[in-house]
């Protein structure tokens, strides 16, 4: 069973905007059987460029029903079908998130009238829903309304469907993933059926034994992505020795990148030990030289026992980020690894430096400087609970750290995330501290997201 659908909106962002039509045609494969359309009250502005595309006022959605009151029927209509759509992260994304909303997880199979056209139909010049059905001389009624591009969609999947008969394909064969490519023990099912949710995945071969272990933010994209690899020999061959997929929700993000870094070390698979962490290359390190001068340098992490202040990819990123660092605080170059010439510094000969690079400024105040940087960096020396999504609307995940160090993580109801730190501190799983894990810690805390912390008495003091 097939849902073809198109949704128009008040804007481009899923998360920001919002549905003001929804078309749904139910297809068995052979035939519509159903179908469904209404216009959605967005509950906010429909701005003038959205009207003059499709034609959808304020006016007309004043009396519509609001996305809540149809959910129910979109819920029961589409139940058990595949989502199709042309473009279909679009349509399912609006879908998905005016759902979210209302605390209910969406989650439909979907299908690409886009992908499968490319796949189906090669050599078009553009796969625009407008110019694919000029080719095919379908007709599209009420352009830029949900029910006529819903219904011109219909049409195109028909199309599709009638030519992937006669090439004895699938219609629902997953575009760029050859089936001969594929363990002979693999379901092309399972594929189908992974979760488009945040967690970590495993892949396991022939014996059970586990291969690789990876996470992501939508566990199914990113497996698909291994599958339609054919860039090396190595991801060739690991594509071919998969004969087992497991995955686990974490919902959070974090937690997936700990739990991650945790397993590769448990279990050491085979096509984890030959990676790379590129991420992680080079960092920001400090110590103080014979005179007392706190110094900064910029070197590789695996030259050093201490864990970095910050992570980078290149040398060079390390260094411009150095440099802005050294303009902010007032800092040496000299003294920060940047200028390896005799003698003072440039930035002294210009007046931005105070001499620390001759003597001429005194250590003890120029390490006042220097130690601002270092506590912008040192948000792990604290003790604190991290809040993050959980697996599904009803818990939140918790990561604990005491004094900088990772204690471990858990989930709790979200009822209880109240501020009583005893409650967290239950949930909390043990695992292991490390080097990797704090760099996870440091890059994830310090990378702009907005975080949600409690605070609690820092025992190590």
């Amino acid at each position: 069973m097939y849902t073809i659908i198109d949704v128009e909106t008040t804007g481009g962002s899923p998360v920001a905007e919002k549905i003001t039509e929804i078309a749904i045609f139910l297809h068995d494969g052979e035939k519509l059987i159903d179908e469904f359309v209404t216009l959605i009250n967005p509950e906010k502005n429909i701005p003038y460029y959205i009207t003059a595309l499709t034609g959808i006022s304020n006016a007309m959605v004043a009396d519509a029903p609001k996305f809540y009151e149809v959910a129910k029927h979109i819920v029961e209509l589409t139940s058990g079908s595949i989502f199709v759509a042309h473009n279909v992260s679009f349509d399912y994304q609006f879908v998905r998130n005016e759902f979210k909303r209302l605390g209910y997880d969406y989650v439909r199979d979907k299908l690409c009238t886009v992908q499968l056209s490319r796949r189906f139909i090669p050599g078009i010049a553009s796969y625009s829903l407008g110019n694919i059905c000029r080719h095919l001389n379908i007709q599209i009624h009420d352009r830029h309304r949900a029910s006529g591009d819903a219904y011109a969609t219909v049409k195109l999947f028909e199309y599709l469907i009638d030519i992937s008969k006669q090439q004895n394909q699938h219609i629902k064969d997953l575009p760029g993933i050859n089936r001969n490519d594929l363990h002979p023990n693999l379901d092309p099912a399972v594929l189908n059926n992974l979760p488009e949710e945040t967690g970590t995945y495993y892949f396991f071969n022939e014996k059970r034994e586990l291969i690789y272990i990876g996470k992501s933010k939508n566990i199914r994209t990113r497996v698909l992505s291994h599958f339609r690899n054919y860039n090396s020999k190595k991801a060739i061959e690991m594509m071919n020795s998969v004969a087992e997929i497991d995955y686990e929700l974490t919902g959070s993000e974090l937690i997936a990148l700990l739990k991650e870094s945790h397993e590769i070390k448990l279990h050491r698979p085979i096509y984890n030990r030959a990676q790379r962490r590129i991420a992680s290359i080079y960092g920001l390190f400090s110590y103080f030289d014979k005179n007392g001068y706190m110094r900064f340098v910029i070197d590789k992490n695996d030259t050093r026992q201490e864990i970095p202040l910050r992570s980078f990819s290149t040398l060079a990123s390390g260094k411009r980020y150095l440099n802005y660092m050294i303009d902010k605080y007032e800092l040496c170059q000299k003294l920060c690894g940047l200028y390896p010439a005799p003698g003072a510094c440039f930035n002294y000969e210009i007046s931005q430096c105070k001499g620390a690079c001759i003597g001429k400024e005194l250590a003890k105040i120029y390490n006042e400087r220097a130690k601002q940087l270092i506590c912008e960096h040192s948000i792990l020396q604290d003790s604190f609970f991290l809040l993050e999504a959980g697996r599904n609307t009803e818990e939140s995940a918790v990561v604990q750290i005491e004094c900088g160090k990772y204690i471990g993580y858990g989930y709790i109801d979200i009822t209880q995330v109240n501020g009583n730190t005893d409650l967290l501190a239950d949930c909390i799983k043990p695992f292991d501290d490390n080097r990797d894990i704090q760099q996870i810690l440091r890059s994830y805390i310090l990378s702009g997201k907005k975080i949600n912390t409690i605070s609690y008495r820092n025992v190590c003091q």
